[in-house]
């Protein structure tokens, strides 16, 4: 049986990751998010990589979940335990991510580019969560941490539709560029990124994870103290 995804390592430790479902527009199926907790986990373990660039192939980069298999009764269980791993291996995988978003992020393709590290969109790009319409509520607090609480509410409850400029507007996004520029853009800011000693990545992307809802004094603690136990004074830190 093929895969659902697609991945690639160069030899300087950029990888990338390609939703290879174009034909179900990149949908989220048990398998396709099994196959991606699995690389996410095997890449974490592989010193050969450094970063990971996340993008969809064809027209959209994801259209959220596979609905056909929602209407399987039989399935309920899987689908909500293969939800649960994948969403928690994005969210805890241990090195920088990068979504390339390439077309329609939707649902849980939103969610995806949410748990990111970092977002380029093509002018191709369109988010938004549209499953509320359906009875499903969204992801929220990922949402707004990145664009902040009153603008992930309204997107949340009105479930509507925003463009790759908005995106940027709000700060979903960082960036914006052509489609056939995307994926190089993506890769230029995967290298930047690891112009840095890979164990000060990987420090810091424990505090990012960790300090999201964290007062200012637990955030200080790691990202100010523990890093000069770390770096300066080699005593190791309890991440």
């Amino acid at each position: 049986m093929s895969r659902e995804i697609e991945t690639q390592v160069a030899d300087d430790g950029v990888a990338t990751l390609t939703l290879a479902r174009s034909e179900r527009r990149n949908a989220l199926s048990i398998k396709m998010r099994d196959e991606i907790t699995q690389q996410l986990a095997d890449w974490a373990a592989d010193s050969a990589v450094r970063v990971v660039v996340l993008t969809g192939s064809g027209p959209t980069f994801c259209a959220g979940f596979d609905l056909n298999e929602f209407g399987q009764t039989e399935l309920a269980q899987q689908i909500k335990d293969s939800s649960r791993r994948y969403h928690l291996a994005v969210w805890h995988f241990p090195k920088p991510l990068v979504a390339a978003v390439n077309g329609p992020a939707m649902g849980g393709g939103m969610d995806l580019t949410v748990l990111c590290d970092c977002r380029i969109a093509s002018t191709a790009a369109v988010f938004g969560h549209p499953e509320i319409k359906f009875g499903a509520p969204p992801l929220f607090t990922p949402l707004q941490w990145i664009v902040g609480l009153g603008v992930a509410r309204e997107l949340c409850l009105t479930g509507r539709r925003m463009d790759a400029t908005e995106a940027l507007r709000i700060g979903l996004v960082t960036r914006v560029t052509e489609p056939e520029e995307l994926l190089g853009g993506a890769l230029t800011m995967a290298r930047s990124i690891i112009e840095a000693p890979q164990v000060a990545l990987e420090t810091a992307k424990r505090y990012l994870i960790g300090s999201a809802s964290a007062t200012f004094e637990d955030a200080f603690a790691v990202e100010h103290d523990q890093v000069f136990d770390e770096f300066l004074l080699g005593r190791p830190g309890p991440l």
